[in-house]
């Protein structure tokens, strides 16, 4: 019997670890205007995170590149533009990469954390996280 309770247990945390992930499609909101801005893809190569923009949601904006941008991402469209490069899981944290902000060209360190299955917290920095700026991304749903 308590063999069978112990195996429950193990199967209800396996399910609940891989729903809580942040890999996914998530809306990004822009902390301006408080609009839906783009949808997000966050995808795993080799253990390691990295997010491109999916949707640019702005229908006005939708065709814009990155002008600001420095090398390689210099007026490359937005859409499908890798925003993330590589972050490394550290616990309930993911860090050890940076951020583009396609709007101004600047890339930031960053970490990410799940608030919960729906909500994710992207900070973006400079130097030390204590000087950045938060946003929150909404899981989309299948």
């Amino acid at each position: 019997m308590h063999k069978i309770f112990f195996h429950l247990i193990l199967l209800l945390v396996s399910f609940n670890s891989y729903s809580q992930s942040i890999f996914g499609k998530w809306k990004t909101i822009d902390d301006e205007t408080g609009k839906e801005k783009s949808i997000v893809e966050i995808y795993e190569v080799s253990g390691k995170a990295f997010a491109k923009v999916l949707i640019i949601l702005e229908k006005e904006k939708e065709n814009k590149v990155c002008e600001k941008c420095k090398g390689s991402n210099k007026n490359k469209p937005i859409k499908g533009l890798q925003i993330i490069n590589g972050l490394i899981e550290d616990g309930d944290e993911w860090n050890g990469a940076k951020i583009l902000d396609p709007k101004t060209g600047k890339e930031y360190k960053c970490y990410i954390t799940l608030e919960n299955n729906n909500k994710l917290k992207v900070r973006g920095y400079i130097g030390i996280a204590f000087i950045g700026k938060t946003q929150y991304w909404y899981k989309i749903e299948k």
